[in-house]
Formats: C-alpha cells, sequence, structure tokens
C-alpha cells in the first residue's frame, strides 16, 4: 500500500510538472513568435517572399514545441503505406479520419519530422479554434477558419473557395489539411447513422460519414473541369495529389490533448495509414465527389474495424504496390530529433528575453 500511495504522488507530481511545463511553453513560444512577425511585417510587402519564407520557418519551429508534447510523453507515431515522398513538394489535399483533439497535434508531429512540409500547410479548421491561445498563430499563418452549422454551409463554402485564390494558391503552399467529418467520432457517429438510414447508406461505427461542403468547393477550384471554364486555374496550380490517412489509436481509445499535455495514459503507439491517389483519380463533378469520398470512408470502417480486431493494418490489402522502391512501406516509428527540440526551446526562451528587455527599454523611455 505504500508503494502504491508513493507510485500515485509520483504519477501527480509528474502531471503538475508537465502542465506547468507547456503553459510555460505556451507563454515563451506564441507572444515570442507574434513579435517576431511583427517586426519583420515591412518585408511582407516590400519583399513578400522573403517574409513568408520567414513566417514559415518560425511557424515550423513553433509546431515542433507542439510535437515535442506528444513525443516527450511517449506517444509515438507509426506510418505505412504509401510513400509520402511522392507528394510532399506538390499541390496535396491530405484528408483524415476525425476521432479526438488529439488527432491535429499528432499530424503535427508527423509532418514536424520532415523537412519544408509545415512551412507549406494550410490547416482547414473549424471557426472556434480562432479564438484558442493558438489562433493567433493560424491567422497569422493564414490557415482557415469554416464556419460551422447547416445555416452557414454556403457561405462557409464560399469563404474557402475565395481563401483558395486569395491565399493558398498565392502563397504557393502545398498541403492542406482537411477533416471532411467536420467534428469528432463521439459526436458525429449518432447523426452519420440516422442519415445513413435515411439515404440507404452504410452504417459506419469506427468514422462518420463525411460533410461534403468544404470538399466540394476544393475540388471545383483545384481540379480542372471541362464544363466549368470559369473555374480553371492555370495547370502548375492544380491539385496532383490526394493523401487519405486513416488514424487509428490502439484499442479504438483515442488519445486527447489533454491526455497529451499532462502525459495521464501510458506510452502508446498511434498508427497512421497512408493511401496516395493521383488527382486525375479524382472525378470533378458533385456528385461522383461524394460517391469517391464515401468509398474512401467506407473502406476507412474496413480498415480500423481490421486493426481493431487483429492489431494490424491490412496495407497490402490496399496499397500492393505504391512506394518509389516498388512496394508499401513497411510500419516505422515516425523519428524526432531531441537536440532540435532543446535548440528550439533555447531559441524561444532567448527571443522572449530579448523582447521582454526591448519592450522594458521602450517603456522606460516613453516614461
Amino acid at each position: 500500500r505504500y508503494k502504491m500511495y508513493n507510485m500515485s504522488i509520483l504519477g501527480l507530481l509528474k502531471v503538475v510538472v508537465r502542465v506547468l511545463f507547456v503553459v510555460l511553453n505556451n507563454i515563451y513560444c506564441i507572444p515570442t513568435f507574434c513579435v517576431w512577425m511583427f517586426l519583420f511585417q515591412p518585408l511582407r510587402y516590400y519583399k513578400p517572399n522573403l517574409y513568408w519564407k520567414i513566417e514559415g520557418t518560425f511557424y515550423h519551429w513553433l509546431l515542433a514545441m507542439v510535437s515535442m508534447w506528444s513525443w516527450s510523453a511517449g506517444y509515438d507515431i507509426v506510418e505505412m503505406g504509401d510513400d509520402l515522398r511522392l507528394c510532399l513538394e506538390d499541390r496535396t489535399l491530405v484528408i483524415a479520419n476525425h476521432q479526438s483533439t488529439a488527432d491535429v497535434p499528432l499530424l503535427m508531429a508527423n509532418f514536424n519530422a520532415r523537412k519544408n512540409v509545415l512551412p507549406n500547410v494550410m490547416w482547414i479548421m473549424d471557426r472556434v479554434f480562432k479564438f484558442t491561445n493558438f489562433g493567433i498563430v493560424s491567422v497569422i499563418h493564414e490557415d482557415f477558419f469554416i464556419l460551422s452549422g447547416k445555416d452557414a454551409r454556403e457561405e462557409a463554402v464560399t469563404l474557402l473557395k475565395e481563401h483558395l485564390h486569395n491565399s493558398y494558391l498565392p502563397l504557393n503552399k502545398k498541403l492542406m489539411v482537411l477533416f471532411p467529418e467536420g467534428g469528432f467520432l463521439r459526436k458525429r457517429r449518432e447523426a452519420s447513422k440516422r442519415y445513413a438510414l435515411k439515404n440507404n447508406l452504410p452504417l459506419l461505427n469506427h468514422v462518420s460519414l463525411p460533410r461534403m461542403g468544404a470538399m466540394h468547393g476544393i475540388v471545383e477550384v483545384m481540379c480542372p473541369n471541362p464544363k466549368s471554364p470559369s473555374e480553371r486555374i492555370p495547370e502548375n496550380n492544380q491539385l496532383r495529389w490526394v493523401l487519405d490517412i486513416t488514424i487509428a489509436y490502439p484499442d479504438g481509445k483515442p488519445l486527447d490533448l489533454r491526455t497529451i499535455v499532462a502525459g495521464t495514459r501510458k506510452p502508446c503507439q498511434t498508427f497512421m495509414f497512408y493511401r496516395l491517389y493521383p488527382s486525375t483519380e479524382l472525378p470533378v463533378e458533385r456528385e461522383e465527389v461524394t460517391k469517391w469520398l464515401f468509398t474512401r470512408w467506407e473502406e476507412k470502417e474496413k480498415i480500423l474495424d481490421e486493426f481493431y480486431k487483429t492489431g494490424t493494418m491490412p496495407v497490402a490489402d490496399y496499397c500492393p504496390m505504391s512506394s518509389v522502391d516498388g512496394g508499401p512501406l513497411s510500419p516505422q516509428v515516425v523519428q524526432q530529433d531531441p537536440l532540435r527540440f532543446l535548440l528550439l526551446h533555447l531559441f524561444f526562451i532567448a527571443s522572449s528575453y530579448l523582447h521582454f528587455r526591448i519592450a522594458s527599454y521602450a517603456i522606460s523611455f516613453v516614461w
């Protein structure tokens, strides 16, 4: 009993230390990022390419801090399937199933380990995230905040299409990340089943049926349609790939952001199964796009069902010949760089001190 008591005290102490560290990490990273971007604002107008290169670098560094939270808690990512190297330098739509608040930080950790991906990614997220601590960072990076709700659906798609034309394409970003389900599985599952019963669609348990508004808007802007010449964009700006990521948590029990921050769950592995489709395989007519995406989600249901029953992903069944080496990627842990984490911490701490000293001097000079 004494030993168990000591373990519970140590466990509680660990949680307190991790939470305090993450709070402190936010305090000395996010304001510093914003200050640096403010100081570089003149470049945005006189040397915009240089400004966005600097912003992308700082954004990658900042998301490395988020990546460190899950890595330091022992929550590894295991990747498999098609080879991501084929699409990371092209216009790519990333679609993924959405189970919890852990999906985004784990995707960030995945992309963090790859050179030049996070600087050129655009996240499509619910508008409510604009008002979180990380919202200002996403505003500066020009991510897109989508309106939710049936009444705002048409307006949301219109605004997304405008954002693609006015931000994503001019800034030459590559990946855009979309969660087509439009919400977490635990919140969407029952509504999805009611919709499936009403429309004679398959009942899904491990995913929910995707919502189509954002997907239709992206396809209309980014994919050529001979019947809609007004929507066409230059060929070099068109979508080249669709990367479908199936996220699977051990035992079907998703991590969440609170767990990642506090580290309250035992170390575990989250699996990400990649399937890569050339944009030429993506239809452009609305009804066909809907069928195509629904088919992908029905496949996700089968993939996750197999994984939860056997503990393995049916990779060979869905991407038998995919890699540049002649076959799918074998399961492998995404490796992070601890030394890089340390150096970035030192950079943000030193920057915070520098900005504090500058602000103190300016205030004393004025007063």
